[in-house]
């Protein structure tokens, strides 16, 4: 029996952004990553590392430059525009700025029954009219809100409302996949743990896919099953979740792992700090992308690509890109 193709999967894709003058920022190098059905991937890594442009990437809000992303096996860049429109009903995007997500003018009922009308979900006429009211209903009640927040505008929420108005917008036309893009960053703590809660409710309630992207290892611990680390552009390490946080391979992920807070002073682990910046992605270095910051490079770290190798099972893969291995 033939195993079904990954929910998404994602080819050597690259992303590379003209400079006026001459020359490309490399946001994305061969990133490729899968993912089955219910799975919540989280991708990690510092400001800059390219995980909102895979996110767009893989939507197709910014054509790729290269490589392929297949969703439930059909090629999305063969596509036509009337197709992906289609197609993008199943994949769906949240936002990381919530007072930038929702436009200030549209009532709150208005803005989640837009994706039932793009979408042609609900029907026409007066009946159509009772039908995306009820989900409307149904959407703000999903995400924790009463069914008269629907008559009122974006600046009479607070951040954490406004983000459960995101969501509930996303889950609107049923996808099966969301994409998050830094949900949480601009909330409150407190508020942080009760958005990441309904979400983990969510997906198993509605048994959704999450690509997660967060520069907080913390977040992305507690909600992912796999996690994959970025670094200018490129994966560097991807594999289960508790086995990275565990046995961490790369150093770039022993360095962001050894900055998460330790709540017991008795447990907490020797800090790796990092020298210098992350390096230009107009001008990236030759060999590892890593090896100028480091700590243990050695000459072929200078002049080689590493290349991907497996330090799991075929069962539980985890891939990491280091000449240590």
């Amino acid at each position: 029996m033939t195993a079904p193709p990954p929910l998404l999967a994602v080819e050597d894709l690259s992303k590379h952004f003209p400079l006026k003058g001459g020359g490309r920022v490399h946001a994305l190098n061969g990133v490729s990553l899968a993912q089955r059905r219910g799975e919540t991937i989280g991708i990690v890594g510092e400001s800059g590392c390219g995980k909102s442009t895979l996110a767009r990437a893989v939507l197709r809000l910014i054509e790729p430059s290269g490589g392929r992303v297949r969703f439930a096996g059909e090629d999305l860049g063969a596509l036509s525009r009337r197709a992906l429109r289609a197609r993008r009903r199943d994949m769906q995007i949240v936002f990381q700025d919530p007072y930038a997500a929702l436009d200030p003018r549209v009532r709150i009922d208005a803005t989640l029954a837009e994706p039932l009308i793009i979408h042609g979900l609900g029907g026409h006429g007066l009946g159509g009219r009772r039908q995306r009211r009820a989900r409307v209903l149904e959407l703000l009640a999903m995400v924790g809100l009463p069914g008269d927040a629907g008559q009122r505008y974006p600046h009479e929420f607070a951040g954490g409302q406004r983000q459960r108005i995101g969501i509930a917008r996303a889950l609107a036309a049923s996808p099966q996949l969301l994409v998050l893009d830094e949900p949480v960053s601009a909330l409150d703590v407190s508020i942080q743990s009760q958005i990441l809660n309904l979400l983990v409710e969510l997906r198993e309630r509605l048994e959704l896919s999450y690509l997660f992207i967060s520069h907080d290892l913390a977040v992305i611990r507690y909600i992912s099953d796999w996690v994959a680390v970025m670094y200018l552009g490129r994966i560097v390490e991807l594999g289960p979740a508790e086995t990275v946080y565990r046995e961490a391979a790369h150093p770039y992920t022993l360095a962001l792992i050894s900055a998460i807070p330790q709540p017991d002073p008795e447990r907490r682990r020797a800090r790796i700090v990092l020298a210098g910046d992350v390096p230009s992605p107009e001008r990236p270095p030759p060999g590892c992308p890593f090896h100028p910051r480091c700590p243990k490079a050695f000459e072929r770290c200078r002049s080689e690509p590493p290349a991907e190798r497996d330090l799991g099972s075929p069962a539980r893969p985890h891939l990491v890109r280091c000449h240590l291995y």
